[in-house]
């Protein structure tokens, strides 16, 4: 058996896949991504849309353009829409930029409000 994976393979794992899904990001809520190579923090503004800082971004002084979270791969074309970051995988964003493989995803809600 080979390394590649069918699409049915592919769909039916999705739906075990332990990740941050974009139903459950709300505006103002905070994504830290460690890849391979770098760390991203993503505020979320809505509807897909996130302010990225780290990474590509901020070598390239992108970090004040908002970008979509087009989805997820596993390396290849196949796309995960519905996932905005997950270990193991790649987040594509709507500028073309394809992160490095996603070693660690946490995610700071918004409306958490802290105490002292």
């Amino acid at each position: 058996m080979t390394g590649a994976h069918s699409l049915d393979r592919m769909t039916e794992h999705s739906r075990t896949i332990e990740g941050v899904w974009a139903e459950d990001i709300q505006p103002g809520d905070w994504l830290v991504v460690r890849t391979k190579n770098s760390v991203y923090s993503l505020a979320a503004l809505g509807n897909r849309r996130f302010q990225v800082a780290g990474g590509w971004f901020a070598t390239r002084g992108e970090e004040t353009i908002p970008v979509r979270v087009v989805g997820c791969t596993w390396g290849g074309r196949a796309i995960l829409t519905d996932m905005v970051a997950a270990p193991g995988m790649f987040i594509e964003f709507s500028n073309g930029v394809h992160t490095t493989r996603v070693r660690d995803v946490k995610i700071l809600r918004g409306s958490a409000t802290t105490t002292h």
